[in-house]
């Protein structure tokens, strides 16, 4: 039987229009810029032009999934150490009223944010310092920037539950907690006493990825660090991927890294792309 022709192209409207963006191999990097614990990425491929991130939103001590948050966060202060003159590498040094310093090189690829991370102890005094937030606002990513209800956007987000992607909400939404609303998510290895405050799931992540779709589905964000403390789906229309540290020692040094990915929305290849940057969470 003969298909109709306006049948042929409409098919093949549909898949083009839905199909992942392939991104150039020649296409320019991202650049950033940091101001007022903002950490901005630019780029053509990003939905809006821009991302941004609330970076470092803070330093944390251990025992905060019931306190006062104000009870939990350690006080410090960032400043720029260097910028590339093509704006595409940044270095900044975060000291928290601890003394503990933590030095920040972040580097940007033509779809992804590199985070590599020094942390160091020069005190005679162990630091609480256990964990830290690099908050990623996906509000005009996913579209919904200016809608009024600020948890709609999680319908566009995910994790990876039993090997399998899984938007939110996920099954056994938790909803309540010292402060609502929100989810998190505890990896094994991390004490469920030393995450957020926020409604706890009893679900177990499969790996250290969150991510969200864009409005019109073409492209995924996703994030990760190593090591992680926690998944987080926040309250100001973001995600966050909490890097953990883990308390140091005086005198000493620990290393971590991160990333974030803006790629075509693709699961198979994100989460290849993911095991090969972080193989200890494979």
């Amino acid at each position: 039987m003969n298909t109709p022709m306006h049948a042929i192209c409409s098919v093949l409207f549909v898949a083009i229009a839905w199909s992942p963006i392939a991104i150039a191999k020649d296409a320019p990097p991202f650049t950033c810029a940091w101001a007022d614990n903002k950490l901005s990425i630019y780029g053509e491929s990003i939905p809006g032009g821009e991302l941004n991130i609330y970076y470092i939103e803070a330093y944390c001590r251990p025992g905060s999934t019931d306190r006062v948050w104000s009870e939990t966060t350690i006080g410090h202060k960032t400043t720029i150490i260097s910028h590339s003159a093509d704006k595409t590498s940044l270095q900044l040094l975060c000291t928290l009223s601890d003394g503990v310093t933590v030095k920040h090189s972040i580097t940007c690829g033509v779809d992804e944010v590199d985070f590599r991370l020094e942390i160091h102890n020069p005190t005679q005094t162990l630091s609480q310092a256990h964990w830290a937030q690099a908050c990623v606002w996906v509000g005009t990513f996913t579209g919904f920037e200016d809608h009024p209800d600020t948890q709609a956007y999680k319908e566009k987000c995910f994790i990876f539950l039993d090997g399998k992607q899984s938007f939110m909400p996920t099954k056994n939404w938790a909803m309540k907690a010292r402060y609502t609303p929100g989810q998190v998510w505890c990896p094994e290895g991390v004490p469920r006493d030393d995450v957020n405050p926020r409604p706890l799931s009893n679900q177990v992540p499969s790996n250290g990825l969150i991510g969200a779709v864009s409005k019109d589905k073409t492209q995924v964000l996703a994030t990760a660090w190593e090591p992680y403390q926690e998944l987080f789906q926040g309250v100001i229309k973001c995600i966050h991927s909490d890097l953990r540290i883990g308390g140091l020692k005086p005198g000493e040094t620990k290393h971590i890294r991160g990333k974030v990915y803006i790629l075509p929305n693709d699961t198979k290849a994100l989460l290849k792309r993911y095991e090969q940057d972080f193989p200890e969470h494979k």
